[in-house]
């Protein structure tokens, strides 16, 4: 198999496990809401779900090398701005995932004390930094997919 198909098809897989990871997270919390279990979203950090956590981590720390790999095998110079943009989404993505991740476990910290207010707000930073992650994620795939000039 050839280097270039090789790498879509890898940089393929971790974005099509990238996405099922936060699918099944999203999914999981939206259940427990319907159930009345307003900390569903912070109870996914229990196992069979720190696994999706943990697959959502290897995917997107495994991007930049695939990426750039790929981008190097096909020859097209870094300074295309739909890269360059791509780029600076990634690492606002990358810091509102690492965000994410620590609100879900300080509000996880603060269910297990009972401090009501402090799960209110670790909820609601929580679901910011979801949106905004989202909305990155959301923008790279059509940057990606759309290939601009």
């Amino acid at each position: 198999m050839e280097t270039l198909s090789l790498l879509k098809m890898l940089h393929g897989i971790a974005t099509a496990l990238l996405l099922g990871s936060v699918a099944a997270v999203l999914f999981q919390t939206w259940r427990g809401w319907r159930a009345g279990n307003k900390s569903a979203f912070a109870q996914t950090l229990q196992r069979p779900w720190l696994y999706a956590w943990v697959l959502m981590g290897l995917s997107v720390a495994s991007f930049p090398f695939t990426g750039w790999w790929m981008m190097h095998t096909v020859g097209w110079p870094l300074g295309q701005a739909w890269l360059l943009g791509g780029s600076v989404l990634y690492v606002v993505g990358v810091f509102g995932f690492l965000l994410l991740l620590r609100r879900t476990i300080r509000w996880r910290q603060a269910a297990a004390a009972y401090n009501q207010v402090q799960v209110v707000r670790q909820r609601k930073l929580a679901a910011v930094f979801a949106g905004v992650s989202l909305v990155v994620l959301v923008a790279i795939l059509v940057l990606m997919l759309a290939k601009p000039v």
